[in-house]
């Protein structure tokens, strides 16, 4: 018994012990867990300037007045094909499309002797183009009324000799118009293209250039303005 137990102590002796090094070879070998870094979160872009409205900055070739009882501006459209020669309406930088609104209305010659000889009626129907400045047509617009006494017109202009102090043309008929202007338009010009005027007894047409074929009145700019531009930081020496 006691030759027995002494081999298994020296068998205990003589066993191999892992050496570090293989320990740390066996490790080296295992696959090791990849570590992922975090997600960036995307970068939110800073919020859009909200929606603006406001009165449009116009040049008026041609203005009328004020208005007695509403108080507008009153310009005359003119006909032409030169968009230099309208209305031209300034357009503030902005970020996407923006949004021209007026009214437009037919130019009428009051007289109080033909309305009471019953010889006041008019037909009218006027054409206006909206355009570029490069001369791209946007829209046209088109407004149709019939005038029979005073009590169709929309106001009456102050400045006149007529009886009151107001003058004889005065805007009669009111059509509300919206034109989509593109983002890159600073400017755009308001002309006139035609009109068309029934009397009782006879039809007159004006196409020639120069001549005042609507009124406009309200110019409305809605739109999104533009960031200001970010100066770059001066370079350090």
């Amino acid at each position: 018994m006691r030759s027995i137990h002494a081999a298994i102590v020296i068998g205990l002796l003589w066993a191999p012990v892992p050496r570090a090094e293989s320990r740390a070879a066996q490790a080296a070998a295992q696959p090791r867990a990849q570590t992922r870094a975090p997600a960036r979160r995307p970068v939110a872009p800073p919020p859009l300037p909200a929606m603006q409205t406001e009165p449009a900055t116009i040049t008026c070739p041609n203005p009328l007045g004020e208005g007695v009882r509403t108080k507008r501006s009153f310009c005359d459209v003119l006909t032409g094909g030169d968009p230099a020669d309208g209305i031209i309406v300034a357009v503030p930088p902005h970020v996407g499309e923006a949004t021209l609104t007026f009214d437009l209305h037919n130019r009428h010659m009051y007289s109080e002797e033909l309305v009471k000889t019953n010889r006041g009626y008019r037909r009218y129907t006027a054409t206006i183009g909206v355009l570029t400045m490069n001369n791209n047509l946007l829209s046209r617009a088109v407004v149709q009324n019939e005038f029979r006494t005073a009590a169709d017109l929309v106001d009456r202009i102050g400045g006149g000799a007529g009886p009151g102090g107001v003058k004889a043309v005065a805007p009669t008929g009111t059509e509300s118009i919206a034109i989509t202007i593109p983002e890159e338009e600073q400017s755009i010009s308001i002309l006139g293209e035609k009109l068309s005027v029934v009397r009782i007894d006879a039809v007159d047409s004006f196409t020639l250039p120069g001549q005042p074929v609507a009124i406009i009145s309200n110019v409305m700019l809605q739109y999104r303005p533009a960031p200001p531009k970010r100066t770059p930081a001066p370079r350090r020496r």
